[in-house]
Order: C-alpha cells, then sequence, then structure tokens
C-alpha cells in the first residue's frame, strides 16, 4: 500500500496483499505446484511469514504514528515499513505468481493456458475491487496497480530465473528514467485530457494513467519487484546454497544501491517522503494525483534530473528499486532460514504465518475495520502506537482461528472460487 502509503504502500495491498494460490489449512502444510519436486515446507512457511512481515509493514504506515513523530528504534522501524513493506508485498505477487504458472517449471499446454487465465481473472478481479476500494480511500489501494501487474506479467511467466532476473534488473536502469521524462512531458493539460476519457478515473482517484506512471505504485517502475519475485519463485529456495547466494545478492543490492546514492546525492539521498508532511499512507490521507516522485504529476517539469540519484521511499529511482528489492531477498531469505532452522520459533509463529496465508483478507480488513472504527490515519494528528497494536493482534486473532477450521481466508477462497471457470478453456 508507502506505503503508504496501499502494494501487493500500500501496498499496498495482493497480496496485497497478494492474493496466495494455494493457502495451507495449516500453515505448515502449504502446498507446491505439481511442476516442482519434493517441497520443502520450510519454505513456503518462510514466504507466508514474509507476507504477515508485509502486512503488518503496511499496517504501520497506514495506522502507526508518522516519521516526523517517532523517535530512536520506533523511527527506524517507521522508515523501513514505509515503502519497503508495500516493495516486499509486491516482490512476493510475483512469487505467488509463481504457484499458479509452476513453480520450477514452467506449466505447459493445456495446463498452461489454464494457469494464465486463472492470472488474468484474478488480475480483473484485483483491478476492480481496487477500483471499488480507491473510490473510498483514494490513491493508497494497491490492490488495483496489481491486477495491472498480473496482466504485464503474463508474457514472462515461461521465463527462466535467469531471464527473469535479467528482466527485472534491465527494468531498473531503465524505467525510472523513462518515468521521469514522460512524466516531465505531462503537462496538467494533458494529463487532465487523458483523464477525461477514462472510466476508471471518472470512478475513482486512480485511472489508466495512474496505474500505469503517475500513481503511487505506477506498474511501469513497481514491475521490477514483481518480476524479481517471479525470479525468486523459480529457484529452489530450500537449498543452502541458492539461500547463502541470495542473502549475498540481497547484501550486495542493498549496500550497493544506498550506499552509491549516498555517495552521488548527499546525506539527504535516502530521506522518506513520509518526512515532507502527511503521511504517505493513512486511510483517506492520500492526495489525489500523487504519484511514485514527491510530487503531482503537472509539477514533475520543474523537478531536477538529480532527483534520480536519491533512493528514498517511494522516490522511484533506480538506486530504491534496486535498494529496496535487496531488502525485499533478504526479509524472504532469513524468514524461510528461520522457519527452517528453528523448529520452536516456527511454532510459536504460527499465529502470524497464518496471516500471510490470508493477506489480501487482512489488507482489505484493516481498511473496513479503521472506517467501521474511526481509527485515526497514521498523520500528524495520530501519536500513540496503541492504535497499531491492536489492528495487529486483532488480525494475528482472527486468523489463528479461522485457519483452524478454514483453508482458505475468506477473501482468498472467493478469488479461489472466482478463477474456476479457467478449467474450462481448452
Amino acid at each position: 500500500m508507502t506505503q503508504t502509503q496501499p502494494p501487493q504502500e500500500t501496498s499496498a495491498p495482493q497480496e496485497t496483499s497478494a492474493p496466495r494460490e494455494n493457502p495451507p489449512p495449516p500453515p505448515q502444510t502449504s502446498p507446491e505446484s505439481p511442476a516442482s519436486p519434493g517441497p520443502s515446507t520450510g519454505r513456503l512457511v518462510g514466504v507466508d511469514l514474509a507476507r504477515a512481515l508485509a502486512v503488518f509493514g503496511m499496517y504501520v504506515v497506514h495506522i502507526g504514528p508518522p516519521l516526523s513523530a517517532t523517535t530512536g528504534v520506533a523511527s527506524w522501524v517507521r522508515y523501513m515499513a514505509d515503502g519497503h513493506s508495500s516493495v516486499l508485498f509486491a516482490t512476493l505477487a510475483g512469487f505467488s505468481l509463481m504457484l499458479i504458472a509452476g513453480r520450477r517449471e514452467p506449466r505447459t499446454g493445456l495446463a498452461g493456458r489454464q494457469a494464465r487465465a486463472r492470472i488474468a481473472i484474478r488480475a480483473v478481479i484485483l483491478l476492480a475491487l481496487g477500483t471499488v476500494m480507491a473510490m473510498e480511500y483514494g490513491g493508497v489501494i494497491i490492490l488495483g496497480f496489481y491486477g495491472v501487474y498480473f496482466l504485464l506479467a503474463l508474457p514472462l511467466v515461461r521465463l527462466s530465473a535467469r531471464a527473469l532476473a535479467i528482466t527485472a534488473a534491465a527494468f531498473a536502469l531503465v524505467t525510472p528514467q523513462l518515468a521521469f521524462v514522460l512524466t516531465s512531458a505531462l503537462t496538467p493539460s494533458l494529463q487532465q485530457s487523458i483523464n477525461a476519457y477514462d472510466p476508471l478515473r471518472h470512478l475513482s482517484e486512480v485511472g489508466v494513467l495512474d496505474l500505469l506512471l503517475t500513481g503511487f505504485y505506477p506498474a511501469l517502475t513497481w514491475m521490477s519487484f514483481v518480476i524479481a519475485g517471479m525470479a525468486l519463485g523459480r529457484l529452489d529456495l530450500s537449498s543452502g546454497t541458492v539461500r547463502k547466494r541470495l542473502a549475498a545478492l540481497g547484501a550486495t543490492l542493498t549496500a550497493a544501491a544506498y550506499g552509491m546514492s549516498l555517495l552521488l546525492a548527499g546525506r539527504g539521498a535516502l530521506r522518506s517522503l513520509a518526512e515532507d508532511g502527511p503521511s504517505s499512507g493513512g486511510s483517506g490521507s492520500m492526495p489525489r494525483g500523487s504519484g511514485s516522485m514527491p510530487a503531482d504529476a503537472g509539477s514533475f517539469p520543474d523537478m531536477p534530473a538529480s532527483s534520480l540519484l536519491s533512493a528514498g521511499p517511494h522516490s522511484g529511482t533506480t538506486f530504491d528499486i534496486i535498494g529496496s528489492v535487496g531488502i525485499a531477498i533478504l526479509v524472504i531469505v532469513g524468514a524461510t532460514v528461520l522457519m527452517d532452522r528453528l523448529p520452536l520459533l516456527r511454532r510459536l509463529a504460527n499465529p502470524v504465518i497464518a496471516v500471510g496465508t490470508m493477506s489480501l483478507t487482512a489488507y482489505v480488513g484493516h481498511f473496513l475495520a479503521q472506517t467501521a472504527l474511526s481509527t485515526p490515519a497514521g498523520t500528524s494528528t495520530q501519536q500513540s502506537w496503541l492504535p497499531l497494536i491492536m489492528y495487529v493482534l486483532g488480525a494475528i486473532v482472527f486468523a489463528a482461528i479461522w485457519s483452524r477450521f478454514f483453508r482458505r481466508g475468506p477473501l482468498e477462497h472467493l478469488l479461489n472460487a472466482a478463477t474456476k471457470p479457467a478449467k474450462h478453456i481448452r
């Protein structure tokens, strides 16, 4: 959502939060694609844990105090949640696509066509749900963006891990500069002309232009995260060698991206946009026309090219993308290792893992609860951490109880049922 602001930031969230293809009855028995060889249950449980952390990160941004009202460890938590939680969400959305399309080996033939149909149906549903929610909560909702990501990812679902990694790297290197050029040429009058013919824009604050270029999670730059997650989905995360290489890669990407940004742009390079005013993710606090850069699209022509050297959350630059992907990799690998190596911790974490198996429900639910309970958003008026703690505990308790009786979360069940017509594809 920074996001969110939901991002699958907050993102947003499939998955927000990213919806999962096969959530387990108990978290210990996550199923895998039939095409993949004997999966480690700890691997997928680790992914569920990472997804739960992404959900809670979006809660921090949407409900917790703003960065300016925090100090010490609280500031670090708030800063890391801003932007990085929605990025983790988007990366895990890419991973989830591989659960549908075939993990280690892509499904082909009839199975492949049906898998792509299921992805397309999910995309349309998420776009519709995101549009409906954006009518109430504004551009902070990441679900509509997820729908676009899924559609754009369809041509890539049969690529190998190497090809996907190269594609993600190319997107990270090229799309931020392309986005800067396009938004610089996007005058207010041109934007208004495009929006005038956009049916989605008439329904909510998020139109086609926002989904692709000027929204808080624009597909042009955010596809880097989704494709990176798809590449991770093609790897054997149960392999110690793969984990070590991924951990080294994640650390290298993080250090190199943020280090270079600090070197080139100075001390303010990593500054969070949350420091510039209202929270980037409070429910209903997203201003119309917010983009990945800290300005309305109409003011982009006035932004210096030097802004491309920054790496703060939601800056949408190459350094931001590379560094955020590095952090996402470290979280996913770290969660996977912890769940495999520490059985006691895994048992204790089962209620949290349950949240990860129903992340779409947890994401949508916290917005509905904010409205029903009139919970203050994470703006300058919200100074207490208590509402956030209560929401996190509420999500954990609900998920733990629900998972004892049902295989999928409420919205996950409906989403899965909606994709069943894909089996009629021939």
